[in-house]
């Protein structure tokens, strides 16, 4: 007997610190959105493939270096005339004029190395790796600001969970007191100290009661549905930090005035617009010449010989004499080449990318406009909760003091059932009004926060 009571209490103990051990922060919550959200997961993504983009175009200030070889079985005959290679495809066949067609064949072979360098492109790839960099930044703060939306999302479903929560336990707590009015209102009956349809109403107060439990437990379920999606987690009912319910947050923002220009959305903003400048300068930059240095180096092969024209028989079809190399030669020189109509083209791109600048830049202006003024909004709302709240608190004592002289009265015969209930019913209202002022508080708070663009205003 002993061995089973120190077991259950062991059980007990941890039962209780695992509670304790799963009571979730906000700061936890927000955490969990970050790391498991699919979305940011995907931003996150993005932001890696702008990384990689930009080492690409930095790696076009490298040559083109090709190597290649080729070897093939085939004849040489050739005549004089003009041959145009429709679509860029064509046979050369190197050998002077035959007096009629033959089909000797033999083996041929040529290798070669190439290097293209583009020494000097006036800009055009400074202003491609500067798109680069412009666009990872561009992806960066769109990352930021996915996240911090997706913050104020959590938060807000974190305190909406809370208030259910707390509404919940309001209901628990005016069930009791139903119960413990049935309780007192049953027994006078019985006794015949009333009448007994006091007792039925009592008992209908009674479920009355337990009906608005178990609503306002579906709120929660509900909230906790939410923040769960939210944070991309199991469906659970969470246990949240009592900080949110036991205090109201204790200095509020005297700010005046804020720089929203440092707000998420807006600096996500700022980086598209300095994108669309980027890209305007690599199109400005494409109006200008372009100056390579090239190199060649061919070695070549031939199964025929270097007096097959004079000697038709002068070949052989043995693969190893046509696929060595018997000539080589090379080629070094500079190219400058510049596409004056380039210069024309280019003008209405770059009209076209000046006017979807200005697009973007009206669209900051308007968004940092309606920042200040929910900033604005934000803080009366907040100086609206504290006082609200400050409200609720003489509506919970006045009311509460009503309840007991009630209460007094109603067991003194001195007060009759109806004003008893209605005292009943304001204590339920003031608790709950109380319950939502000081979540409201929290509430005003994270708009503020949201419209501030910095959620450690609501977590330190």
């Amino acid at each position: 007997m002993k061995f089973k009571f120190i077991a259950v209490f062991s059980l007990t103990l941890v039962c209780n610190s695992m509670s304790y051990a799963q009571v979730l922060t906000l700061k936890d919550a927000l955490d969990r959105t970050v790391n498991q959200y699919d979305k940011i997961k995907a931003k996150q993504q993005l932001v890696s493939a702008s990384t990689q983009n930009t080492a690409f175009q930095k790696q076009q200030y490298l040559p083109d270096v090709t190597f290649g070889a080729q070897q093939s079985f085939g004849t040489i005959n050739a005549q004089n005339g003009p041959m145009y290679a429709y679509g860029g495809l064509g046979s050369a066949a190197t050998s002077m004029p035959l007096a009629e067609q033959n089909w000797n064949a033999a083996f041929g072979s040529l290798y070669f190395a190439n290097v293209n360098w583009n020494i000097f492109t006036f800009g055009k790839i400074k202003n491609q790796v500067e798109l680069g960099i412009a666009t990872e930044q561009k992806t960066l703060a769109d990352l930021d600001q996915e996240i911090f939306q997706q913050q104020i999302k959590v938060s807000a479903a974190y305190l909406n969970l809370l208030a259910s929560q707390r509404v919940k336990y309001v209901q628990e707590r005016n069930w009791e007191r139903a119960k413990v009015f049935f309780e007192m209102t049953d027994a006078r009956a019985k006794s015949g100290l009333i009448p007994e349809v006091d007792a039925q109403l009592a008992k209908a107060e009674v479920s009355n009661a337990k009906s608005l439990q178990i609503k306002a437990y579906d709120k929660e379920l509900e909230f906790s549905k939410h923040l769960a999606v939210l944070m991309n987690d199991n469906f659970k009912t969470f246990q949240l930090d009592s900080l949110y319910n036991t205090s109201v947050p204790l200095k509020a923002i005297n700010q005046q005035t804020v720089d929203v220009a440092k707000h998420p959305y807006l600096q996500f903003q700022q980086r598209e617009i300095d994108e669309s400048v980027q890209q305007t300068e690599l199109l400005k930059s494409n109006k200008r010449p372009n100056l390579s240095a090239f190199g060649v180096l061919q070695g070549r092969g031939s199964g025929f010989d270097w007096n097959y024209v004079q000697d038709n028989s002068a070949y052989s079809n043995n693969y190893l004499k046509g696929v060595g190399i018997d000539r080589g030669n090379y080629l070094l020189g500079l190219s400058f080449t510049w596409n004056v109509t380039q210069l024309f083209r280019f003008n209405t791109k770059v009209k076209e990318q000046n006017y979807r600048t200005q697009s973007l830049q009206y669209q900051f202006d308007a968004q940092q406009k309606e920042l200040n003024v929910a900033f604005g909004q934000a803080q009366a709302q907040l100086q609206n909760a504290y006082n609200n709240f400050e409200e609720t608190k003489v509506q919970v004592d006045a009311a509460a003091l009503a309840y007991q002289q009630h209460t007094a009265l109603y067991k003194n015969g001195l007060t009759n059932l109806v004003d008893y209930t209605q005292s009943l019913y304001s204590l339920n209202r003031a608790e709950i009004e109380y319950e939502i002022a000081q979540n409201n508080v929290w509430q005003a708070l994270l708009l503020l926060a949201a419209a501030q663009g910095d959620i450690h205003v609501l977590v330190p």
